[in-house]
């Protein structure tokens, strides 16, 4: 009876823990009476409240144009292109000219403030009636910059964890190893600071390039091709002529080991004839 009894007491225990029980309302009342902590999210590697407010960054743009477009007076348009430059603040960071066999033209390339930069483009863009080519293109960096900024918060505050380590090591293995780790941190650091400042130099200033040319007549074009071919005809003479010269200063030694053979042969030679 006794082994019976044992046995449906186990088959119950078995039972009840099998079946899936609701809580009741004591359990309930217990379970919402719990509070959970705030919720954090990592941004910049330090953890901000989800109430908190969120910083705003200001938008960050790449303005970039390039202009081809035909005048008839070279000197004119690069006096007005000047005056465009100087009232917008702006500076030539490449300037170069020539001429092909029909058209002579100009190349300049120009840094203008961003704020400045549609003013600029209208300036120049009045008195041209045909562009042949007019690209404008504003490129959107925000995000970039957002996650450069973050990493670049995150690597410092690992350094200054890693300096706070080393004041308190003690083993000379354990502060050769912390230094070194620093060493890597703060390359990346400076890496992370340069490409900052590259993009922000290209935000806050916008690149122009402006190419205009002038048509030749085509007497006028073929007078100054045949010229420039005479020109480089008479420099590449001067230039074979003087890669003669070197040559043969650089064999001197066998040119006068050739000269006595060619003496004692003659020599002998004539000491054979009767």
């Amino acid at each position: 009876m006794r082994y019976i009894f044992f046995l449906s007491v186990i088959f119950c225990v078995l039972s009840g823990c099998s079946k899936n029980e609701a809580p009741n309302e004591e359990q309930v009342a217990s379970i919402s009476a719990i509070k959970l902590p705030p919720k954090k999210y990592e941004s910049g590697g330090a953890d901000k409240n989800l109430d908190a407010p969120s910083p705003t960054i200001e938008q960050k743009i790449i303005k970039q144009a390039s202009l081809r477009f035909e005048t008839n007076d070279l000197e004119e348009t690069y006096k007005q292109i000047q005056t465009a430059v100087k009232q917008s603040q702006g500076k030539v960071q490449s300037d170069s000219e020539g001429k092909d066999y029909g058209t002579l033209y100009r190349n300049i390339t120009i840094r203008v403030p961003s704020q400045n930069f549609d003013n600029f483009i209208n300036t120049i863009s009045k008195g041209v009636s045909y562009f042949e080519r007019k690209e404008i293109t504003a490129e959107d960096v925000t995000e970039q910059y957002i996650d450069l900024t973050t990493r670049l918060k995150n690597k410092r505050k690992l350094e200054e964890r890693y300096l706070q380590i080393l004041q308190k090591a003690t083993k000379i293995s354990e502060i050769l190893e912390i230094e070194k780790q620093i060493s890597i941190i703060r390359e990346e650091i400076e890496a992370k600071e340069g490409q900052l400042k590259y993009l922000e130099s290209r935000v806050s200033e916008s690149t122009v390039t402006i190419e205009f040319f002038k048509n030749l007549p085509e007497q006028e074009a073929v007078q100054l091709s045949y010229g420039s071919k005479v020109w480089t005809a008479i420099k590449s003479g001067f230039f074979s002529l003087s890669s003669f010269f070197i040559s043969i200063i650089s064999i001197w030694p066998f040119i006068i080991i050739i000269v006595v053979l060619a003496y004692f042969i003659r020599k002998r030679i004539k000491r054979k004839k009767p």
